[in-house]
């Protein structure tokens, strides 16, 4: 999705707004509206980004992520594969509480990698991938890939034994 024609259409109805002002006006208005540019742009891939994830809560087993292709903003259409063995009241739970929040996740840097590698595999965006395992990981309980299945360093196994 091109983004420009709307950035120009606002440049324009800036430069239409100060028609009958002065040269000084104009000139302030140009250099202004020419300073905005990069926040108009931001402020327009959030609103998509925010459209997105309202029609993803909407839709069922279909994910809607907003990816930047060579600096403009492009839609992508995933499938979630269906949790069939969900609760329906679970999923519909789910539905009603799916606004969007925004978290600040620090990961290492070769964690970073590995998890990029893996969404790009997949065909989604960082954040879709991680959503999702994050969902898996709340559906389905300790069937997380690499959990251990004994104690590991600092854990404490009490009990008694026998010899």
């Amino acid at each position: 999705m091109e983004l420009s024609p709307y950035v120009e259409g606002l440049r324009r109805e800036l430069g239409s707004l100060t028609r009958f002002a002065s040269d000084d006006v104009v000139e302030v208005a140009g250099k202004l509206a020419e300073a905005l540019e990069s926040s108009v742009r931001l402020t327009l891939l959030e609103v998509l980004s925010a459209a997105a994830a309202e029609i993803t809560t909407r839709l069922d087993d279909t994910a809607i992520d907003v990816r930047l292709n060579a600096g403009e903003p492009e839609f992508v259409v995933t499938a979630v594969p269906d949790r069939g063995d969900t609760e329906p009241a679970t999923r519909e739970a789910a539905a009603e509480d799916a606004g969007t929040a925004r978290v600040t996740l620090r990961l290492s840097e070769v964690l970073k990698t590995r998890v990029e590698a893996q969404a790009a595999a997949d065909g989604v965006s960082v954040n879709s991938w991680l959503a999702h395992a994050a969902i898996r990981a709340l559906e389905f309980p300790g069937s997380s890939r690499g959990q251990r299945s004994r104690p590991g360093v600092g854990e404490r196994i009490t009990g008694y034994a026998r010899s």
